[in-house]
Formats: structure tokens, sequence, C-alpha cells
């Protein structure tokens, strides 16, 4: 099966400044993988390169939600499908919500907990709430690769660990940055570590060790 993503020796600056150095990855189709490394090691841009690159049906999480604050979960989340469908119909979903948009959409809320906030303005909603917006307008658009930048970051452990696993569960093909190592490992197949912009290591989460995530996160 030919990869879904690839990078050789790649490069990134931001003005003077090299991101990432001679970084080289393949990604496969059904893979679920966490991207770890201290902050600024590149990750952020590694995830944004990677979509850029992405020619299947894509999602993406940034850090940043990128919400409408004073338009409902609804609207924030049917967001995730705009482009799969007609002007018209947009329109019609933004004045006047669809039955089959809504059936669409509350299984994934369900999952995350937020199904009765269906139509409450999203200026509303608590940091962790918006994030979580944020990821279900992420799976209700048809992708099949998702890639997410700290998408967790605002959820206590118990529902991180939970919202982690949905990810990995609903795409086929998951690449996530994660804060943390613990949850990573326990839920990834796969974790690639960046420090200063280059791969510190590219292996099965199985065969991660303490004293290479030591080396990893000292300085």
């Amino acid at each position: 099966m030919p990869p879904l993503l690839e990078l050789n020796q790649f490069h990134h600056h931001y003005g003077q400044q090299e991101a990432l150095k001679g970084v080289s990855l393949t990604l496969r189709r059904g893979e679920k993988v966490a991207l770890i490394g201290p902050s600024g090691a590149g990750k952020t841009t590694l995830l944004q390169t990677l979509f850029q690159r992405a020619q299947s049906p894509k999602a993406f999480v940034p850090q940043a939600q990128a919400l409408v604050s004073r338009l409902s979960l609804f609207h924030n989340v049917y967001m995730g499908g705009l482009d799969h469908h007609s002007f018209w119909y947009n329109l019609l979903n933004l004045v006047w919500p669809q039955e089959v948009e809504k059936r669409r959409m509350r299984p994934i809320l369900r999952s995350l907990g937020m199904e009765q906030r269906l139509f409450d303005p999203i200026g509303t909603f608590s940091g962790g709430e918006q994030q979580r917006a944020a990821i279900a307008r992420a799976l209700f658009r048809p992708a099949e690769l998702l890639l997410a930048d700290e998408p967790v970051s605002s959820l206590d452990p118990q529902r991180a660990e939970e919202v982690v696993e949905l990810l990995f569960q609903q795409k086929e093909t998951v690449i996530l940055s994660l804060h943390s190592v613990e949850l990573a490992l326990a839920k990834a197949q796969r974790v690639i570590a960046l420090k200063a912009g280059k791969i510190f290591f590219d292996r099965a989460a199985g065969f991660v060790s303490k004293q290479v995530l030591k080396e990893l996160y000292q300085r």
C-alpha cells in the first residue's frame, strides 16, 4: 500500500529560524500516531505541513479552536462540512438547522457530553467545552485523515483519555500532538518524538523506554 503522507529531509523556516530540520517520515493508512516533544520542538509546524500536503479527505483541530463565539454549537460544528454542500443549503442551515444535520451531529455531541448544548452560543462555553466543540467539528467533517494539535490540553485526565480514544476510533488515520506522554503511550500505536526541529525517535509505543523519554525532555 502506498504511503498516505511522506516527508523526505524536509526543512521549514520562519524567517531566519529553522523550525523543522531534515524531517523524514512516512504515514500509512490506518495508523494511530502520537506526536510528542518539548515545547518549541516543531510539533505544530509538522502537523500543519502534513495537513497542507495531504491529498485525502482531511480534518484538522488547531490549538486555537477558530470557533465563532456568537454562533451556536450546532453552527460551529456544521462548519466542518460547509464545503460539502451548496451555498444555498448552507444558508438554509444557518437560518433553519435541518433535522438531517442534527441527526448526524447528535451522536458525535453525545460522545463528547455536549448533546444538550446544541443551540447554546459558543461564547458561553468554558475552555474545555470549546475544545470539545472544535473536536466535534472535526469529527463531523467527512474525512479519512485527522490531525489535531494538543486537542485535549484543557480537559481533565479522565475526559482527555476518553476523547483521545474517541478520536482514534472515529477516523481511519490519526496523528495527534499530545502534551501527556502517558496518554500518548497508552492510546497510540506509534509515537514520533520531536526535539529542536528534528525527529528524536519514531517507534511503536510499546518500545518507548523511560530512558529515551528522559533524554527527549532534558535540556
